[in-house]
């Protein structure tokens, strides 16, 4: 019999910060507020259901402050809840356009003001926006990154020095080889599979391996993986948990429901990053 599959859950807190600095049409956006009493509910439903999650936070929220921009006491409730609290960088910056020096500002920042808030180590970080994609030693290269971010740019090699450097050692990774990317467009799908995790200069990484949210597709990785072992890394926004898109509270009280079958059968567990380093 098969070991069981192991499930990754996150949800990227991006506060303001994040709604401010978004890359989709028309600039700024003021979904900001959602985000706290989105959370609320999460943490709610997450001790319902007893699945762990990792919540990636902008680094700057966890400063004094007001919302929506600040919510320190969120923060805390989130490490007390038992959920691990990892690094979104400081005010959701695109990792690609960082020059090194800034790299390592951002994630000295933000390491700073979360470990101040929850008085406990932070050692995952997840990037904003997934990127960068940009990985040659692997295959995956970005045209658009190269494009817009110019030649001293942050590529995932980068970007994983300089996570060993400032003390982290997780990262939720996205890069996609060319491949890959080559036989989904002729297959007209996605070409996913479960995941284990891989060093990337000295730091643990796990790729994503479903599309954000909790649709059929995460489903079937989540049943994939209960069958052959392997990681299932899914995640969210608390601010779209009213959305009706693929993050819907809807969506995901019907995952949810899967993880506690699949769980209770013996067939998948539930693991929070900082625990993989323990192992």
């Amino acid at each position: 019999m098969n070991a069981p599959g192991t499930l990754l859950f996150f949800w990227d807190y991006d506060t303001q910060w994040g709604a401010d600095r978004s890359r989709l049409g028309g600039g700024a956006k003021d979904w900001g507020s959602l985000e706290f009493t989105h959370t609320d509910e999460l943490l709610n439903l997450h001790a319902q259901y007893g699945v762990p999650a990792c919540f990636a936070v902008v680094g700057s929220a966890a400063l004094p402050g007001k919302r929506p921009y600040h919510a320190p006491e969120q923060i805390r409730r989130i490490h007390d809840s038992g959920h691990e609290v990892g690094s979104h960088s400081h005010r959701h910056e695109w990792l690609p356009a960082l020059t090194r020096p800034a790299l390592v500002d951002t994630l000295r920042q933000s390491k700073d003001a979360l470990e101040q808030c929850i008085g406990a180590p932070v050692t995952t970080f997840v990037p904003p926006y997934n990127q960068p994609f940009d990985y040659a030693a692997r295959g995956s290269i970005s045209l658009s990154e190269r494009r817009e971010a110019g030649r001293d740019r942050t590529g995932l090699g980068r970007l994983c020095s300089a996570l060993r450097e400032t003390g982290y050692r997780f990262c939720r990774v996205a890069y996609r080889p060319l491949h890959v990317r080559v036989a989904e467009y002729i297959c007209r799908r996605r070409l996913d599979g479960p995941q284990r995790p891989a060093g990337i200069r000295g730091v643990m990484c796990v790729r994503l391996n479903t599309p954000c949210g909790f649709l059929q597709p995460s489903i079937e990785m989540l049943n994939r993986c209960a069958r052959r072992g392997g990681f299932v890394v899914v995640y969210g926004h608390p601010h779209s948990l009213r959305s009706g898109n693929s993050q819907d509270v809807s969506q995901l009280l019907r995952f949810l429901t899967e993880v506690k079958r699949l769980r209770e059968s013996g067939r998948i567990v539930t693991r929070l990053p900082r625990e993989l380093l323990t192992t």
